[in-house]
């Protein structure tokens, strides 16, 4: 038995912005915005909520491979756009269960478990891992559906602005996985609290002037560069927790992988958080630093202080409330290394041929949140082994 992943539903809002025209609208470059953050991104309707999203992905999901409803165990969502600080995953539970009912069809088991798993971008691998955890235990035998819906709305004028989107992904999970196998004893994980890294407080619902709609906006609280570098850190760490457990060595990993899936809030971000993985493995690797040097070299900075800045306590721990403030770029010569890797033969291999499914796609759905399966802290690459 390989427990894992059986089945992907995806739902997306009707509603688009191209943001080509965003451009023309806010006097902004379209060409870099291309390259740098994608094509477009969806926008919720009037009348939809993360739960009417998730509802609809599920439902898909029970179409699309034939479930069985009273065979579900388990229907966990993932967000951080929940809106009901009591019940999440029970209500879409409730609007399946009527849209099965009108079909004529069996209904979700009254004691199917409805958990939600709230946290910024890892709500949906927290809800995989405890599905999976669920059917090697108690539910041993059954079906998991877990659920990550998100609205990730920015302020109109602000630098995330174009980096909003909107939609749901449902999952099966089942013992024998027909589509992807999931090895949790080998994954890694990071956590750490940052202060004012991507916040959401309540009080930011204070004083909202009403909208036509009905509707508020669930704006968070940010600072794009701090929490860039909180990204980058998440995976260094998640990626050496699970770089430990593995044999070998770890530069190899990034070689001998096919395919590597991961946040992707914009369309550049996870392109850099891989590639800061490899350069914190060159640097940990006394083997790595000749290419780490000739990187330097070719960048036109200084090794030894590339090196020291790779090789750092992490300047997030313990520093929350300073990194908040901070509008520059926490490893800066990283990133002029970065840029020189772009114009390699190593880009294509090490990045573009490994980073490439599902990136064409991603341009044109926008920030999804947790509403994609695979998040910082909880990396996942297929092997060809």
């Amino acid at each position: 038995m390989a427990p894992g992943i059986s089945g992907f539903s995806l739902y997306l809002p009707p509603y688009r912005v191209q943001l080509e025209a965003w451009c023309a609208w806010n006097d902004q470059p379209w060409e870099k915005f291309r390259s740098v953050v994608g094509r477009s991104f969806r926008m919720r309707a009037p009348a939809q909520s993360v739960y009417t999203f998730a509802a609809n992905a599920v439902w898909r999901l029970i179409r699309d491979y034939d479930i069985d409803p009273s065979q579900v165990g388990l229907l966990a969502l993932g967000t951080e756009s929940s809106t009901d600080n009591s019940a999440g995953a029970v209500i879409v539970k409730g609007m399946v269960n009527e849209a099965l009912a009108a079909a004529g069809l069996p209904q979700l088991a009254r004691d199917c478990e409805v958990p939600e798993f709230k946290q910024a971008c890892l709500g949906g691998v927290y809800g995989v891992k405890a599905a999976l955890r669920y059917l090697a235990t108690d539910g041993r035998g059954r079906q998991a559906i877990v659920v990550c819906a998100d609205i990730a709305e920015y302020a109109r004028g602000g630098s995330a602005e174009p980096t909003q989107g909107a939609g749901a992904v449902a999952m099966l999970l089942e013992s024998d996985a027909r589509l992807l196998e999931v090895d949790l004893a080998a994954a890694g994980s990071d956590s750490d609290y940052r202060v004012a890294d991507f916040r959401k407080p309540f009080a930011r619902f204070r004083n909202q002037p009403a909208r036509d709609d009905g509707q508020v906006q669930d704006l968070p609280m940010f600072n794009g560069h701090c929490s860039t570098s909180c990204y980058i850190g998440a995976i260094h760490h998640a990626m050496t927790a699970m770089l430990e457990k593995r044999p070998g060595r770890s530069l190899d990993y990034f070689h001998d992988i096919d395919a590597v899936f991961m946040h992707r809030p914009y369309h550049q971000m996870p392109t850099t958080g891989w590639v800061m993985a490899y350069l914190f493995a060159l640097a940990h690797d006394d083997d790595g630093h000749d290419q780490l040097r000739a990187l330097a070299a070719d960048a036109g900075v200084d090794a030894d202080l590339l090196l020291e800045e790779l090789l750092a306590p992490s300047p997030f721990h313990g520093n929350g409330a300073d990194l908040a403030e901070n509008t520059g770029d926490v490893f800066p010569l990283a990133r002029k290394v970065r840029n020189q890797l772009r114009k390699t033969p190593l880009w294509d291999t090490l990045v573009e041929d490994k980073l490439r499914l599902g990136s064409e796609a991603m341009r044109d759905l926008g920030n999804l949140y947790t509403a994609l399966p695979f998040r910082p802290g909880s990396p996942l690459a297929c092997s060809r082994h």
